[in-house]
């Protein structure tokens, strides 16, 4: 059975934080190299700083083996979807940065609007 933790925090920058210290806590925890920590807070702080939800987002972290996995939603409107998958361009875009530092993201339909799953295998230190 995996290991998960579910925090939902209002769309704001201070707490933006919150999460980030949790998915520390939780790399920490399994001893995740710092490279694949700093992926997965780069992907985390793409996602939170979209404005197209609702008044909180919530993140779930799970890990499986050597799999951590992070849910986050809900987005409205269908701009996720969209800039995810339309041609990623030359500019800095989410897609770009997701591609880059995720080894897979799925957009769902779920609960208030889109969700996106990120799932990243990790390495472990030694």
């Amino acid at each position: 059975m995996a290991d998960q933790v579910t925090l939902t925090v209002p769309r704001e920058r201070p707490f933006f934080a919150v999460a980030r210290l949790v998915l520390g806590g939780l790399a920490t925890r399994l001893d995740v190299t710092v490279e694949h920590l700093e992926d997965l807070e780069l992907a985390l702080d793409g996602l939170l700083e979209r404005r197209d939800g609702g008044e909180h987002v919530t993140v779930v972290l799970e890990v499986e083996g050597e799999e951590l996995r992070a849910r986050i939603g809900p987005f409205h409107g269908g701009r996720l979807r969209a800039d995810l998958e339309g041609d990623p361009g030359e500019d800095l875009s989410l897609r770009r940065l997701l591609d880059a530092v995720v080894d897979r993201y799925d957009v769902s339909d779920g609960a208030g609007g889109d969700w996106i799953e990120l799932r990243k295998r990790v390495e472990r230190t030694a």
